[in-house]
């Protein structure tokens, strides 16, 4: 049995210890990174809670719970920062993909303690699938919003649009990982392939974006 509030606990304390002692954006980096784990470990919770109140299996709650919670605690610390701070929009964006890698890293971390690590392929698989598409996720988001930020009225229709989104693309990597074969391949491929893509819209944006200032 793995306690992941043992492992979260293990994993949280350098952070906090480094956030105490660093000031300025590095900090701020460190706060989002231990917000998407803490994000992870309640998402945890929160899945359990419904699967077991509705009566989901496994395959069930990857499909349908999972990816629902997941992306909405995901952008919950973002959205506090938003409320309350009103930050550049430029460092919203990056922050979204921090806090997702923090999230992804800390669900790495508990899914290995629980199936184990011994086959290096599975877990390069693992890191780098279930990695970039949380990573993915977050930066549907964060692309979003840089095209948005600037019209107040689509800011919250927006960003449930995108978050909307993110779960669906969330939901079809479990979907495909799930099965095995050529699906399996092409699953954890595509993240991969997304984060590419997104890479090249991203530097697009901000050429633009460093032109426009």
């Amino acid at each position: 049995m793995t306690y992941i509030e043992n492992i979260y606990a293990c994993l949280a304390a350098p952070l906090l210890i480094a956030i105490i002692c660093l000031r300025g954006k590095p900090r701020l980096s460190l706060m989002f990174i231990l917000g998407g784990m803490t994000a992870c470990l309640l998402s945890s919770y929160i899945s359990s809670f419904f699967a077991a109140t509705t009566g989901a299996d496994a395959l069930g709650a990857s499909l349908e719970i999972s990816p629902v919670i997941e992306e909405i605690m995901k952008i919950a610390p973002i959205t506090f920062w938003l409320l309350v701070y009103d930050p550049p929009k430029m460092e919203v964006s990056i922050e979204i993909v921090i806090t997702a890698v923090g999230f992804a890293t800390f669900e790495n971390v508990c899914y290995l303690t629980s199936n184990g690590a011994s086959s290096l392929r599975y877990t390069i698989i693992r890191g780098f699938g279930t990695g970039a598409m949380h990573i993915v996720c977050g930066m549907i988001i964060a692309l979003g919003l840089l095209y948005l930020w600037d019209r107040l009225y689509l800011r919250v229709a927006g960003t449930v649009g995108l978050v909307a989104a993110a779960i669906t693309y969330h939901a079809v990597y479990n979907l495909l990982v799930s099965q095995t074969g050529a699906a399996f391949v092409i699953g954890c491929i595509i993240p991969v392939l997304s984060v590419i893509l997104m890479l090249l819209l991203i530097k697009k944006r901000l050429e633009r974006y460093t032109l426009l200032r």
